[in-house]
């Protein structure tokens, strides 16, 4: 059979391409054009002078995306999806805030205009506050919904019953899939007809897991007819399709869908699957040409899938399973490592490792993980960035986009088993154009698969950081006092 070619979309094959390098490209706020003064005075409030370069292409695109006023895209037309591949530490989240808020700004009535979707309770909360800076003393309404309050909570913060009928008391809604639809399914009410904005972070993510079907289900949901007896139908919305004389007679409120992500899939048959209209691509995960003497370009790094932090450093040591434990408090107590996030590969891992640094003793460390309830989690991770704690270990869910502030050091106690995973963990050091170190601890069973895994990617720094056994003797005696601690404490 003839073999199948694999064409990528025009978007995919030519997008936008935002400068990579952050700290040489910031851009002052104010040269940003378009950008509400109140908002200026907030981000100038907070300390932001100047965007990342993803900031300064993206928030002016989606403004003029609804330069019309969120009721109508540009000139009468739909606006076009957007989809943005951008580092860790970029800025995506600041890039939909800003525009997102002063879409909305002049809105009258009360109705669900924006919803993020996020696939952690920790991500959401980050962005939920971010909203909550931006939109402070605007009357804009921000309402979190991860299940971290009762449901029947959460349905109060949402709508809200009166004689004429349930009004809504969220203009944007920051959520997690799951709890997101049993609110569609089951909040009486609840209603997304009106909704203008869809912003799916880390959508990779989103788009892989199960999670498809909770994207499904929110554009359902924004495309249903209300049947209020009596109300104005004037916004119901139809399914984009050819415009008629009768679909372009009342206004419609267009659905964009803005897409975020570290890692966002090449692959157009995944990205088919989200619908999107027209979208356009901004990236900085793309090859820069190297230029020789002579004048004649090299296409080196064509490959170059994905993108890492300036700033990071890359050094894996090769190691046995018995001396993984001793390398990781060799780390800490005889080369001082400080702010150092540790991941392990399950939750069982994690906890294992945490209980036995404990009874090693001499280390401040904490678990991070999805055993923990989310205040004790949110507690942790203050204590982290204020350098009370110096070793946090953490399994790959929880610690998925989120920004930790002050991270020196990324050590992959179990080296990943995908490249997805292992940009993500290394993307939590050397966030925000500062610097950090990277280091993977790797079986040599191990290690053909995870240099070649790396080479696929176009990652070639990563330097080989052997450590000799007679460093990690003096820790030995030590180590097997607290091992025997711990078959007590596990009786």
């Amino acid at each position: 059979s003839p073999q199948v070619q694999h064409f990528l979309p025009q978007w995919l094959a030519q997008p936008k391409l935002v400068q990579k390098r952050i700290k040489d490209n910031l851009v002052p706020i104010r040269d940003v054009p378009g950008i509400h003064p109140r908002l200026l005075k907030k981000l100038q409030m907070n300390g932001i002078e100047s965007f990342f370069p993803v900031q300064a292409e993206v928030i002016p695109a989606i403004l003029q995306s609804a330069s019309s006023g969120y009721l109508m895209g540009q000139g009468g037309y739909r606006p076009k999806d957007i989809c943005v591949s951008a580092p860790t530490g970029s800025g995506k989240t600041l890039s939909f805030v800003i525009p997102i808020v002063q879409v909305l700004l002049d809105r009258v009535v009360c109705q669900v205009r924006a919803l993020v979707v996020l696939p952690t309770k920790e991500l959401a909360q980050q962005v939920s506050k971010v909203f909550n800076i931006y939109t402070d003393g605007t009357g804009l309404k921000v309402v979190l919904v991860t299940g971290q309050k009762s449901f029947a909570n959460e349905q109060e913060m949402l709508v809200q019953k009166k004689v004429t009928g349930y009004c809504s008391l969220a203009d944007i809604i920051v959520a997690t899939p799951g709890r997101l639809t049993d609110h569609i399914n089951q909040t009486p009410g609840f209603s997304l007809t009106q909704l203008r904005f869809l912003i799916v972070d880390e959508a990779d993510r989103m788009i892989d897991d199960m999670h498809q079907n909770c994207l499904n289900q929110i554009v359902k949901a924004a495309f249903q007819i209300e049947d209020y007896s009596g109300s104005n139908m004037l916004f119901q919305r139809t399914k984009p399709g050819p415009i008629t004389a009768a679909s372009s007679s009342y206004p419609q409120i267009p659905l964009q869908k803005l897409l975020f992500s570290a890692t966002l899939t090449q692959d157009a048959e995944k990205l088919q699957q989200l619908d999107l209209f027209q979208p356009r691509l901004f990236t900085s995960v793309y090859s820069e040409k190297k230029t020789l003497g002579d004048g004649a370009e090299t296409e080196q790094d064509s490959n170059k899938k994905y993108i890492l932090p300036e700033g990071l450093s890359q050094c894996y040591v090769p190691c046995d399973l018995n001396s993984k434990p001793l390398l990781l408090l060799h780390f800490m107590l005889t080369m001082k490592f400080t702010r150092v996030l540790c991941f392990t590969n399950s939750r069982e891992a994690s906890h294992r490792l945490f209980l036995l640094v404990q009874a090693f003793g001499g280390v401040t460390v904490a678990e991070f993980s999805s055993r923990l309830p989310p205040n004790e989690r949110q507690r942790t991770m203050k204590e982290f960035e204020q350098g009370k704690i110096q070793l946090l270990i953490s399994t790959d869910a929880t610690a998925r986009g989120i920004d930790v502030k002050g991270v020196n050091y990324v050590i992959n106690y179990d080296a990943p088993q995908f490249i997805r995973t292992y940009i993500h963990r290394v993307g939590r050091t050397a966030r925000a154009g500062k610097v950090g170190i990277a280091f993977s601890l790797v079986l040599r069973i191990q290690e053909r698969r995870f240099l070649q895994m790396l080479k696929d990617a176009g990652i070639q720094d990563i330097k080989k950081h052997p450590v000799k056994g007679n460093l990690l003797k003096p820790l030995v005696q030590q180590y097997e006092e607290a091992l025997c601690k711990l078959e007590k404490t596990v009786k």
